[in-house]
């Protein structure tokens, strides 16, 4: 059985670890396969080596996304994309509409009084910033006391005053465009979005398949998960979702494994 964690996050996105860092955990855990699978870009497709030391490498993307007519969000993976270009003229926009989001929020966290160089913020891909690189940036120098407690849900979250959002992709043409670029598209996590009558609209688009091992689907939502795997045969995925120290709840890499279905479809 393929040992495969096919959902990391890196620096090219709010993950805290660079490529070659996840890369020697990977091996340390003594795994087969990992997929990196950035926020809303391909930016790393070339900087990522195919098989390091047995270790095979994945560039894979997590597009952020929603079904504009009910406003439920929906994150897409999307793996084996041959048409790079394709994919970023569709999520490029979202990292622009997200790094402009996050210098408003700067601006008014400085208006209330906290101290931000903005040069000194870690950037995903030394470009965009995340609110992760914010909290961060405040958690570093003292300003805040953890990366995820009250200051973030009451500033970030629950009304607080940077509590507003960008637009996200079409969930429809995301899955679409991935099929179009030659990439297999998986529902990431739905038992975090509550988003499972999505999967009978977005088969017929191209969805393959469905992210079954992941620590916000419950045991519930699985068992919905293999149902609708079995109804339309699509392969089951999993993985670590790992952030490094950019998470609120701490995980490692490869402490969710794929099914063997996904990392054999994948590999």
């Amino acid at each position: 059985m393929l040992k495969a964690d096919l959902h990391i996050h890196s620096t090219i996105s709010d993950g805290s670890d660079t490529i070659e860092e996840i890369i020697k955990k990977a091996q340390k855990a003594n795994l087969d396969v990992i997929a990196i699978t950035d926020h809303d870009t391909l930016s790393h497709h070339e900087k990522i080596p195919t098989t390091v030391d047995g270790l095979h490498v994945l560039a894979g993307i997590e597009i952020s996304a929603i079904d504009p007519k009910t406003m439920v969000k929906a994150h897409i993976l999307g793996y084996g994309i041959q048409d790079i270009s394709m994919v970023d003229s569709l999520t490029h926009p979202l990292l622009e509409r997200r790094h402009e989001n996050s210098l408003r929020q700067i601006r008014i966290l400085q208006q209330n009084g906290y101290n931000i160089d903005i040069e000194k913020l870690n950037k995903a891909n030394g470009k965009y910033i995340y609110k992760q690189h914010i909290m961060e940036y405040l958690c570093r120098t003292k300003q805040v006391g953890d990366m995820f407690g009250t200051f973030y849900k009451t500033v970030f979250k629950n009304g607080g005053i940077c509590d507003f959002d960008i637009s996200y992709i079409d969930v429809f043409e995301g899955v679409e465009t991935i099929q179009k670029a030659g990439g297999k598209a998986v529902l990431a996590h739905s038992g975090q979005q509550q988003n499972f009558y999505l999967i009978d609209k977005l088969v017929p688009l191209g969805l393959q398949g469905l992210e079954y091992n992941h620590l916000a689907n419950s045991p519930q939502d699985k068992e919905i998960l293999k149902k609708y795997a079995e109804k339309y045969g699509l392969f089951l995925t999993g993985g670590s979702d790992y952030h490094g120290k950019n998470e609120a709840i701490p995980n490692e890499i490869g402490s969710i494994l794929s099914e063997e279905s996904g990392a054999k479809a994948l590999c």
